[in-house]
């Protein structure tokens, strides 16, 4: 009689999370006249997930700046209605990069609802 082959307990890399937390800009934001002409902080979160590279330096894998770059210029290009629009402009700016297979981007506007500790949207995209 043949034996079946044992299953392989060898553990494998499924993938690679890449992720900026609590990332804060000042940005102009906000549909409502008295949010033209001014900053209001943003808090963002951002997750890249990657395939199963391996590590050895920085050129493997994506820098945390380089998330932080993209926000700055979404807020450079000027005035942003919606926080979903900077969401959107943000995770697609992070898929340009071919190793992103998936972005969660989480956009917070702590004072845009006076009783709640935050108030905003997240957002998946996945290739």
């Amino acid at each position: 009689m043949s034996q079946s082959p044992q299953p392989s307990s060898a553990p494998r890399r499924e993938g690679l999370t890449i992720f900026v937390e609590g990332l804060k800009v000042d940005a102009g934001i906000g549909v409502y006249d008295h949010e033209h002409g001014r900053l209001q902080t943003l808090l963002i979160d951002v997750r890249l997930e990657l395939g199963p590279v391996e590590v050895h330096g920085l050129s493997d894998t994506i820098n945390y700046e380089t998330v932080a770059n993209a926000c700055r210029r979404i807020v450079a290009e000027g005035h942003v209605g919606l926080v979903e629009t900077f969401a959107e402009r943000l995770a697609l700016d992070c898929l340009t990069d071919p190793r992103v297979r998936a972005v969660t981007v989480r956009v917070d506007k702590p004072g845009a609802l006076d009783a709640a500790a935050g108030a905003g949207c997240e957002l998946r995209y996945v290739r």
